[in-house]
């Protein structure tokens, strides 16, 4: 059985560059910020939600346009083991969704963030136990950095919000990927100014960000937005 990505060294990873160590430094950090989110309320947990929602989301659109593709093409079974993580980025959507939704009282807000945290780490040890291990029997050193190269770039200039009803597979996901990260990216600006103002001036930026995110559902719901899913993860 191949070696979990976790317990390998970044020089048999391939390097700094390659797409599995680029991937496991995600996955550090992310293990870094839901344990600051063990214990928080309200304003503290908000704030470290948001950091984890703009490593998550980022990270797994970059995997689902550039790295996912590359497994299904290279591994016989790569179609069943990328389906396994697309499902539970579906969730993750999901639950992220309704947070965004709940009062910091109501009694299911206890219950889905649980459920987050357990979706994610689920998440990271699929990827570091089964399917990266898998995709590095397949490709050398080389191809890896080229990878992580793609990977980088595009995660870089990804959407930064849950987006449920947008393809978890391309087209419909890298159609989409252009206004919807320079939609998120402008709300994560505003939210971030909305923060730091007065309390008297937080209503304006506030409705701008409800602008920005009423103009991310219109794409998300396009009919190219949504091209190529399938059950179980079309919405």
């Amino acid at each position: 059985m191949a070696r979990s990505i976790a317990e390998q060294s970044v020089s048999e990873l391939g390097g700094p560059a390659s797409v599995l160590a680029r991937q496991r430094a995600d996955h550090v950090d992310l293990d870094r910020l839901l344990s600051e989110l063990d214990g928080t309320t309200g304003r503290a947990q908000e704030e470290v939600l948001t950091r984890i929602d703009r490593l998550v989301f980022s990270h797994a659109f970059a995997e689902e346009t550039v790295l996912w593709p590359v497994v299904r093409r290279v591994l016989p079974d790569g179609d069943e083991l990328t389906l396994r993580v697309e499902e539970e980025h579906q969730e993750v959507n999901e639950l992220v969704t309704e947070l965004e939704t709940l009062a910091h009282d109501d009694p299911r807000r206890a219950q889905r963030l649980a459920r987050l945290v357990e979706v994610l780490q689920e998440d990271v040890r699929d990827e570091e136990d089964v399917l990266l291990p898998r995709l590095q029997e397949r490709l050398d050193a080389r191809e890896l950095r080229a990878l992580g190269r793609r990977w980088e770039l595009v995660r870089r200039i990804s959407p930064t919000r849950p987006h449920p009803t947008v393809s978890r597979r391309p087209p419909g996901n890298v159609l989409s990927a252009l206004p919807l990260s320079v939609l998120d990216r402008s709300r994560d600006v505003v939210d971030a100014v909305v923060r730091r103002v007065p309390a008297s001036l937080a209503p304006a930026g506030e409705l701008v960000s409800r602008g920005l995110a009423g103009l991310a559902g219109l794409v998300e719901r396009t009919r190219p937005a949504r091209r190529g899913d399938g059950p179980p993860t079309a919405r």
